[in-house]
C-alpha cells in the first residue's frame, strides 16, 4: 500500500517547526545538518504546491474547452492612482 502524501498544511506546520528548533540554536550539529536537509527538501515541495497551484489559478477555458492563460480585460486598473 502506498503512503498517503501529507498535506501542504502539514509540510508547512512541520518545516516552521524545524525552523523554530533550528533558531533556537540548541540543537546538536549532525542534528541540525540532518534537520536542515528536511527543511529544505520540504521547502522545496511547498513551492512546487504553490507554482503548480499559481499556473492552475492562471488559465481558463475558452469555448472550446480549451486551457488558455488567464488575462484581464482591458481597462481594469488594479492600482490606486489616488
Amino acid at each position: 500500500m502506498a503512503k498517503e502524501q501529507p498535506s501542504f498544511e502539514d509540510n508547512l506546520t512541520q518545516l516552521n517547526e524545524i525552523v523554530t528548533n533550528l533558531e533556537k540554536g540548541d540543537v546538536p550539529l549532525e542534528e541540525a545538518l540532518s534537520e536542515f536537509q528536511k527543511g529544505v527538501t520540504l521547502s522545496k515541495n511547498l513551492q512546487d504546491t504553490l507554482d503548480h497551484a499559481e499556473k492552475t489559478l492562471t488559465k481558463m477555458m475558452n469555448e472550446d474547452n480549451q486551457e488558455v492563460p488567464f488575462e484581464e480585460p482591458e481597462g481594469i486598473d488594479d492600482k490606486n492612482d489616488d
